[in-house]
């Protein structure tokens, strides 16, 4: 049987990798993805159906037996939704929702964005694809928001802004070339570096107005969220450009305000937050692979270990309106023990709880914490968390943990004074800490 669906790619932890601008919009568990034409095209079973502003995608589950790919059906390639229709047989079956797709020359779904085909084309036809919903999620409020979406045709104003831009661009170049002093609209043309100038201006003049009209209210902030963050992604390519093409001629002082640019255009936000609307009795579950795909860049900037309460600082600031309670960051965490997801929770003796990546080694902590202890300096005065925390690039409170850590395993000791605690290389490592009256 072909490949009827289009493949969809996803992230360590099982989460879509979405589009540019998409945005999910509901979900719905144990779902089987049937076309009508069984003989020919493939079936999907009981997976997760995620509905998206762009594409419907169908997540294969955990426990499935046979592995079975990611994949996605476009909103562009779907010409007909059918109502539904109640009737006596319905209340005895699982709920349903049938919608009418485009089918390429090729047998596969017809996808805009890979240039797969034409939807007009000779060759193509339509197939009927039926959904059937065997868990417990809304169906109704899911085929609402299906319609919604579908109608939206939300793809189509991505494409256009990008073709409208690629356009602008050509006409402009094409005008400049044929002569004449003044432009379409009647204002005078400038060329040479003048017209460089003034195309620089008019860009931050609107750049400008976005800015002042997002943060007008609330209301014109979350109406311009998606648009905020596009810009705050440009905004830091262009940092990291500059920084590569200029670092010979920077000093450190401009190198670091580049860097902390950098560090808050990252947390502007993330575009599409998980929330209990979209997610319904799955929140939870997809909360969880979010977080993990989210904790990823914190965690290689801190070493490979964060403190949990600065993760939850961290990614309620990047949802912006859409907060989390800390039950709720903490049942995210507890999951990922059922999930095959690269970062794990710890809880250190003294109840601290740290996110850590699973590749993250005591051993190397240790071995670097050695190291700074043996120094002759180090052997007379010993070590404080401060002195660790500069050494291994890690917060003082996680440093401390770290030095408990070791003395655990009996490579330091430790002694207490009124200027706090100070840390030694053990030097009878034969002694059994538990035992050591024996």
């Amino acid at each position: 049987m072909s490949n009827f669906f289009s493949k969809a790619e996803v992230t360590s932890s099982g989460r879509p990798v979405l589009l540019r601008n998409e945005v999910e919009c509901h979900l719905l568990s144990a779902v089987d993805l049937e076309p009508e034409d069984h003989r020919h095209f493939s079936l999907l079973k009981s997976g997760l159906l995620i509905l998206t502003t762009h594409r419907l995608i169908w997540l294969p589950s955990s426990s499935a037996s046979t592995p079975t790919c990611a994949s996605a059906i476009p909103l562009a390639a779907i010409s007909h939704i059918f109502s539904s229709k109640k009737s006596l047989k319905s209340v005895f079956h699982s709920p349903r929702i049938r919608f009418q797709v485009l089918v390429s020359s090729t047998g596969r779904v017809f996808d805009p964005g890979s240039g797969s085909g034409s939807s007009s084309g000779s060759g193509s036809r339509s197939v009927v694809v039926t959904a059937v919903i065997r868990g417990k999620g809304d169906c109704d409020g899911f085929l609402v928001k299906f319609w919604d979406s579908w109608r939206a045709r939300a793809w189509e104003t991505t494409e256009t802004s990008g073709s409208g831009s690629a356009s602008a661009s050509g006409s402009g170049a094409a005008t400049g070339t044929g002569g004449g002093l003044y432009s379409s609209d009647g204002s005078v043309r400038m060329v040479g570096v003048a017209g460089i100038l003034r195309k620089e201006q008019e860009m931050w003049e609107s750049t400008d107005k976005n800015l002042q009209d997002a943060f007008q209210d609330l209301n014109a902030l979350m109406s311009k969220a998606k648009e905020m963050v596009t810009l705050a992604e440009k905004m830091r390519l262009k940092l990291l450009s500059g920084t590569s093409s200029q670092t010979s001629g920077t000093n450190d002082e401009d190198m670091g305000s580049k860097e902390e640019m950098q560090d808050w255009l990252l947390s502007v936000g993330i575009i599409s937050p998980v929330t209990k609307e979209s997610a319904g009795a799955l929140y939870h579950q997809q909360l969880s692979r979010q977080l993990a795909d989210f904790v990823r860049i914190p965690l290689e900037r801190a070493g490979g270990m964060i403190n949990l309460i600065d993760a939850y600082c961290l990614f309620n600031c990047a949802r912006g309106t859409e907060l989390i309670s800390p039950d709720d960051m903490l049942q995210a965490c507890s999951l990922w023990e059922k999930f095959d997801v690269p970062v794990m929770l710890r809880k250190f003796d003294s109840g601290v709880m740290v996110i850590q990546n699973k590749s993250h080694s005591d051993e190397e902590v240790f071995a670097r914490i050695k190291s700074l202890v043996t120094k002759p300096e180090a052997l007379r005065t010993g070590i404080s968390p401060t002195d660790t925390a500069m050494t291994l690039g890690i917060a003082p409170a996680m440093a401390k943990e770290h030095l408990l850590t070791a003395e655990s395993k009996g490579l330091l000791c430790r002694d207490i004074s009124p200027d706090g605690f100070r840390f030694y290389i053990n030097l009878f490592p034969e002694i059994d800490p538990c035992n050591m009256y024996l």
